[in-house]
C-alpha cells in the first residue's frame, strides 16, 4: 500500500499517516457527533453534542438563543465573545450570514434577515477545504490527522501561519475562487484568536474549531478576563 508515487513528487512532499488505527478505531469512518484525533480517540471530553452533527456543533455556538437559527447580530455577538474587535465582528457577522444564509434556507425564497439554519448547515459546505467535514457534516479523523502529516513541517502537532497558508493552497480546487477566499479567511481568523505565544496554531485548537469547543473555551477565557478587569 504505497503512499508515495516516484513520478508524483507532491506525494512525498505531503505525507499521509499509516498508523492511525493503533490509536483511532476505523479512522477512515466518518464520525457523526464526535471529533476524535490520536490524542483524543473519543473526542472532546465533557463536550455535549446535543445530538448535532460535528458541523452543526461548530455553528451552534453562534446560536445565542438556541432556536436553531443564527442571525447576523448573533454572529456578531459570538465573534465578540471569542475575542474579535467590534469592526471585524460587524463585518464578519454580515459576511458569514450573506454567504451561508441562502444555501441553508428551508425554502427557495431569500430572507432579508439573512438567517442561517443550523439543521441545513451541511448545504453551506464549500470546496477547497480540508475535507475534515464530509458533505453531510460528519467528521473525518483521517483527513484531520493528514493536515499535520502533510503540512506540519516544523512541529508535528501545530501549524505556523506559513504552513496554514500552504495548507489552504494545497486544498485549492480548480476554478473555485469563492472557496479559495473563504478558506483563507476562515483559517486566518482562527489563527488570530487562537495562536499560541510562539505563533503556532495547535492541533488541539484546530480540533476544537471543528466541534465548536474552541469557541466555548475562548468565550469562557475572555469572560474571566472581563470579570477581573
Amino acid at each position: 500500500m504505497a503512499t508515495v508515487a516516484p513520478m508524483a513528487p507532491v506525494t512525498s512532499q505531503r505525507n499521509v499517516r499509516n498508523d492511525l488505527e493503533s490509536s483511532i478505531p476505523k479512522p477512515y469512518m466518518a464520525r457523526a457527533m464526535v471529533a476524535p484525533d490520536v490524542e483524543h480517540p473519543d473526542g472532546t471530553p465533557q463536550h455535549d453534542a446535543r445530538g448535532m452533527s460535528v458541523l452543526q456543533q461548530h455553528v451552534a455556538f453562534f446560536d445565542q438563543d438556541n432556536n436553531g437559527v443564527v442571525y447576523p447580530w448573533e454572529t456578531y455577538k459570538g465573534l465578540r465573545k471569542i475575542g474579535f474587535g467590534i469592526l471585524f465582528s460587524m463585518i464578519g457577522g454580515l459576511f458569514f450570514n450573506l454567504l451561508f444564509s441562502y444555501p441553508t434556507l428551508p425554502s427557495y425564497l431569500p430572507s432579508l434577515l439573512l438567517p442561517i439554519y443550523i439543521a441545513n448547515i451541511h448545504k453551506g459546505k464549500h470546496p477547497s477545504d480540508s475535507a475534515t467535514y464530509d458533505t453531510e457534516g460528519r467528521y473525518m479523523p483521517v483527513n484531520f490527522e493528514n493536515m499535520f502529516s502533510k503540512y506540519g513541517k516544523t512541529e508535528h502537532d501545530k501549524l505556523s501561519l506559513k504552513e496554514l497558508w500552504d495548507m489552504t493552497e494545497g486544498n485549492r480546487v480548480a476554478l473555485d475562487l469563492i472557496g479559495w477566499i473563504v478558506n483563507k479567511l476562515e483559517w486566518g481568523a482562527v489563527y488570530i484568536i487562537a495562536k499560541d505565544e510562539d505563533g503556532y496554531l495547535s492541533k488541539e485548537s484546530m480540533r476544537g474549531l471543528f466541534d465548536g469547543s474552541l469557541f466555548e473555551n475562548l468565550a469562557k477565557k475572555n469572560a474571566r478576563k472581563d470579570k477581573k478587569t
